[in-house]
């Protein structure tokens, strides 16, 4: 006897559970019905990337590469499943996690100064950052923007693709089950006219990484960010990883009297 397949229903990733949208919406996409994240579905996502960010960002730099290390494994256990460029974007994970615990050393450092002073300068990280996902590639786009934020111990709200977004709902599934802390990555489907403002916007997002490549939306946003002084960055698809990561990452600089 044949039997009816379970058709799947897509919903977003908020606070390390699947959740559908508050109001109810959906869009067909590539025949599939995609949820429409409204501005209270992003105000969820804001306040639980804010409630997971001092613990992510108090672990030791080698666990959060773990944790990136296990994201990589548990996306490549299912690259049959995500097809294209799966394998690059496993890659990328790797290599962001490998970052971790070398971000003290490259981007801090004792600085000299003429005076009975020691001054020294560590990186931390910026806090909750909002990706603005390209829209193509939708799989390896979203995840060479959302692993430097999170190797540099930030979490990430991301509106994901709006073309191709199946793929990147499904990334996660994959969070879901590879350590990554309930918050710590949201995903967020839907209309970027209608959520641009509510997470540019929102007072606790303190960066704003901006892949769309949408040069008429490059204003609102830089409009957005100023009212509360948040940084926007334009990262290029081939540019260095080093640059994605101060993007991202704050110096904190001290000073100790020395000597008598």
């Amino acid at each position: 006897m044949s039997r009816v397949a379970v058709a799947k229903t897509y919903k977003l990733y908020v606070g390390g559970k699947f959740a559908r949208s508050e109001s109810g919406r959906s869009d067909a996409v590539a025949g599939a019905n995609v949820p429409r994240a409204s501005r209270k579905d992003v105000r969820d996502a804001v306040k639980a990337a804010r409630g997971a960010q001092a613990g992510w960002a108090a672990r030791t730099a080698y666990n959060r590469g773990q944790v990136l290390y296990r994201f990589a494994e548990a996306l490549e256990s299912r690259s049959g499943e995500f097809g294209d460029d799966v394998g690059e974007a496993v890659d990328l994970l790797v290599h962001y996690a490998g970052w971790t615990d070398k971000l003290a050393a490259i981007m801090g450092g004792i600085n000299p100064v003429a005076a009975p002073y020691l001054s020294f300068s560590t990186p931390e990280p910026t806090g909750v950052v909002a990706v603005l996902a390209p829209d193509e590639p939708d799989l390896l786009g979203l995840i060479r923007e959302i692993a430097p934020a999170l190797a540099a111990g930030n979490t990430v709200v991301a509106l994901i693709s709006r073309s191709s977004p199946l793929r990147a709902l499904d990334l996660g599934e994959v969070a879901g089950v590879s350590d990554v802390p309930g918050g710590v990555l949201n995903l967020l489907s839907g209309r970027i006219e209608e959520l641009l403002a509510p997470l540019c916007g929102h007072r606790d997002v303190n960066a704003i990484v901006d892949a769309t490549g949408d040069p008429e939306r490059a204003q609102e946003i830089d409009e957005l960010a100023a009212e509360t002084v948040k940084r926007v960055s334009r990262p290029a698809p081939d540019g260095d990883p080093l640059a994605r990561l101060e993007a991202v990452t704050e110096l904190k600089t001290a000073w100790h009297p020395v000597g008598v």
